[in-house]
Formats: structure tokens, C-alpha cells, sequence
């Protein structure tokens, strides 16, 4: 969407406020022993608690509140009770919310516990490249330039991305134009940000994969060459100079 009045900021501001929240308390709840599905009802109870919905569930009737990934799942992991977290676990939590018309997106990949496969130096080279990523994103600058400049500093820290994850506008429902945001230089894509429009960005960084491929449950993803996947994402609103990212609280720098 394009913020247009004061009105569409405020809308914005609440529900990407709210989604920030609830991804920053998901992660404090989140230890070894408990199960995904444990850890996504927490998130639901949150999201009532705001008087929000999740977003997935409203728009896709995905399987969950929100998608929690771990280890070789890249994105989309449906809450279970099977899979239970352990120590050393590579752990993402994407939440997405509509509240009051407006949606946000966001989310976070992170180690629980002790890092027993050097998980932390994966999620660093993610967080990070989304922070020097953002902070390049403003009015007239071209979507492909963006996804070059990612792509680049995955590979110079011996990373790749993944190219059919990308990030997406959002606003008045969780995906709309631009449909994505890749991860990589589109030489054929000639689109630019604008002043006001609503973008999630978001990171798919790599350890051997370079695209993600549906699992047999019909939503989970997994590389396709095996390895590991991280991702951070934020929301955010375009200006002349530096966006301004609505959902800062979530922590996902920190």
C-alpha cells in the first residue's frame, strides 16, 4: 500500500507495533523442551490479547497461528506437536497480523540455547545484511539494485540466498505489490521504491541452497541442496531519506 493520510500511518504503526511485539515475546517464551505447536499457541494468545489475527490463518488458512521453522526448514514450518525444540536449534518465527484493515509482517531467525553447528555466524550474516540492506532502501532506489547489493554481501561472507523467497508489499492485505522483493539482482526488473509505499523486507540467507522446495505437508520448505537457512524481516515505510521501520520493537537487531 501507499500511505496516503495520517490515518493509513496510525493504522500502520498499530499493527506492525503489535506483530513487533508478539514476535519479541515468542522469543523470550521459546526454550528447549517445548514442542512448535506450544510455542504458536502462546502466539495466538498473544494476537488475542491485541485484538489481532494472524494473518496466514485469515489469508491462506495456513495450519498454524504463525510459521515456525527449525534447523533444515527454511520457511513455513507448521506448528507441531512432534517437533520439540532442543538446544543448538536453528529456530525462525514469522508473525504476520491484521488488525483494524492494516497488516505487517515480520520475523527472526535465531539459536536457541548453545550453538552446536556455528548457527550463530549464519543468523549474524542475516540480521545484519538486513540492516545494510534497509538502510540503502529509499524513494526512486530500484528494487533489483537492492536485491543485487544482498545477494553480494551473502556471497562475500561465503553464503547464498534463496531466490524464490523474497520479500513483498504489504498493508492492506499481507502480500501486494510489489509482489517480490528478491534476494537477487533481477536485471529485467526496472521497478523502484516509492515515497509512502509499504514493503516487508526480508533476508534468505544460505549455507548451500539456492532455491526452497515444498515439503510433502504442502507448506514447509527446505533447500534444495540441504544446509541451513536464516531470515529476518521487517516492515517498514519508504521516505525521500531512511525508511522508517514499524516494526523496530521486535528485536530481531539486538
Amino acid at each position: 500500500m501507499i500511505i496516503n493520510s495520517e490515518k493509513d500511518l496510525e493504522g500502520m504503526k498499530r499493527v506492525s507495533e503489535v506483530a513487533a511485539r508478539i514476535l519479541r515475546e515468542m522469543r523470550l517464551y521459546c526454550r528447549p523442551g517445548i514442542s512448535t505447536k506450544e510455542l504458536d499457541i502462546y502466539g495466538a494468545k498473544l494476537m488475542k490479547s491485541e485484538g489481532a489475527r494472524s494473518a496466514p490463518l485469515l489469508a491462506y488458512r495456513f495450519p498454524g497461528f504463525t510459521c515456525i521453522s527449525v534447523n533444515e526448514v527454511a520457511a513455513h514450518g507448521i506448528p507441531s506437536d512432534r517437533v520439540i525444540l532442543r538446544d543448538g536449534d536453528l529456530v525462525n518465527i514469522d508473525v504476520s497480523v491484521e488488525l483494524g484493515g492494516f497488516w505487517a509482517d515480520n520475523g527472526g531467525s535465531f539459536v536457541l540455547g548453545d550453538s552446536l553447528q556455528a548457527h550463530d555466524e549464519l543468523v549474524d550474516a542475516s540480521k545484519n545484511i538486513l540492516q545494510e540492506a534497509i538502510a540503502r532502501i529509499r524513494h526512486g532506489y530500484r528494487l533489483s539494485a537492492l536485491g543485487g547489493f544482498i545477494e553480494q554481501k551473502a556471497a562475500a561472507l561465503g553464503y547464498l540466498v534463496i531466490k524464490n523467497l523474497t520479500g513483498h508489499g504489504v498493508g492492506r492485505s499481507l502480500h501486494e505489490e510489489p509482489r517480490e522483493i528478491a534476494n537477487f539482482r533481477e536485471m529485467m526488473n526496472f521497478r523502484r521504491f516509492k515515497e509512502g509505499q509499504v514493503v516487508a523486507i526480508e533476508t534468505f540467507i544460505s549455507t548451500k541452497s539456492n532455491f526452497a522446495v515444498t515439503q510433502p505437508d504442502g507448506w514447509s520448505l527446505v533447500g534444495n541442496h540441504g544446509g541451513f537457512v536464516a531470515q529476518h524481516e521487517h516492515t517498514l515505510v519508504v521516505t525521500k531519506s531512511q525508511p522508517l521501520i514499524l516494526t523496530a520493537e521486535n528485536g530481531i537487531w539486538d
